[in-house]
């Protein structure tokens, strides 16, 4: 046991002495979480907007400043007929416009004012956004009488809409797969290509213990960063954490579990860094990031994919880290993705163990 013990604390300094691993490490999950905490958002914003005015009136008047005074509208423009609005978003100096019909003012308590929307929808989601909000401001000034019908519209989990509430689970998945997986990897076939694996399979301790060895160091980076991510995410981007802290911390740990049996897999495969790299980008990255729900919604997918993405672990990972998080749900509501993240991790320890042990007898 205490030659196991040596062998973690020789892993710990070489990793601590390694400069750009440490960086590596530690600065991936600052910039990702500041560039999807601020910079990279689906939240409505600033949207330049083109009023088409035929006419003036106090109601077109009082729509234009609803929508230029809340912080999704900026009216950039005003214009006279729908074609020069249309010019506007061709040449990217607006990303949508506002027509409104002559006299509709004189139309509102009838229930034939018209306003139409054109939006540039190069970007789909986007589009259905924007329409969506100026829809609602609009609707708002268009309510004539107290007699007609109003919606109250209430927010379950998410009431500010923050893009960021939907992107830190998947950060934390995406981050936790890359440091164990590709990590674990890569160390373990740097010893290949050193020559010094052979030295380390002769020692006296058991092979399976030397891998392991190697990989309790990112384990323990691992859960030190998952508590990075956390309190980022509670106080620079001021998404709370609702549900267990025990039960984000266990399934954190059972992914992290599955991540590292990733990673002894690809270091048994391959027998060069290069290809340990290119092997965990396409494999663990792209798929992680395109394919778990983390931008894209799953339902949204093509059925085909729906069933590819079941073998995705960062897919059930994030949908139970949302439910969490996020909903506040207790570990009943994410009994589904537990037992799928622990059969993986069983099976994928199984076939990594068993290919190292067949790959010594050879």
């Amino acid at each position: 046991m205490n030659t196991f013990a040596s062998f973690i604390v020789k892993e710990t300094k070489h990793i601590l002495r390694d400069s750009r691993t440490m960086m590596i490490l530690f600065g991936i999950p600052m910039v990702m979480m500041l560039l999807f905490g601020f910079a990279i958002s689906t939240d409505v914003r600033n949207v330049r907007t083109v009023a088409v005015l035929s006419s003036t009136d106090n109601l077109t008047q009082r729509i234009i400043q609803q929508l230029d005074a809340s912080e999704y509208f900026t009216v950039t423009h005003r214009v006279a007929t729908p074609a020069e609005a249309e010019q506007l978003i061709r040449n990217q100096q607006a990303d949508m416009a506002v027509v409104f019909a002559p006299n509709v003012a004189n139309h509102r308590y009838d229930g034939t004012a018209k306003v139409q929307l054109i939006a540039d929808a190069a970007d789909p989601n986007m589009a259905i956004q924007r329409t969506s909000y100026a829809e609602r401001i609009i609707a708002g000034a268009l309510v004539g009488s107290s007699m007609q019908p109003s919606v109250n519209l209430r927010m379950l989990y998410n009431p500010q809409m923050k893009s960021t509430y939907n992107f830190v689970p998947g950060i934390m998945g995406l981050l936790l797969m890359i440091i164990c997986a590709m990590m674990t990897s890569v160390s373990i076939v740097r010893e290949k290509e050193r020559g010094t694996m052979e030295v380390l399979l002769v020692s006296p301790v058991r092979p399976v213990m030397i891998i392991l060895a190697k990989a309790v160091p990112y384990l323990v980076l691992s859960v030190i960063i998952l508590v990075m991510i956390l309190l980022l995410s509670v106080y620079l981007l001021g998404v709370p954490v609702a549900g267990s802290l025990f039960w984000i911390f266990a399934l954190s740990l059972l992914y992290i579990f599955l991540s590292l049996a990733l990673g002894l897999l690809i270091s048994i495969l391959v027998r060069t860094q290069v290809a340990a790299m290119l092997v965990s980008g396409v494999v663990f990255l792209l798929p992680n990031l395109l394919l778990s729900g983390m931008i894209f919604p799953v339902e949204s997918m093509p059925e085909i994919l729906q069933y590819m993405t079941a073998a995705i672990p960062g897919r059930w990972y994030i949908a139970a880290m949302r439910k969490l998080m996020i909903m506040g749900v207790d570990v009943g509501s994410v009994r589904q993705e537990l037992t799928i993240l622990s059969a993986m991790t069983a099976v994928l320890l199984l076939i990594a163990l068993g290919k190292f042990n067949k790959r010594l007898d050879v």
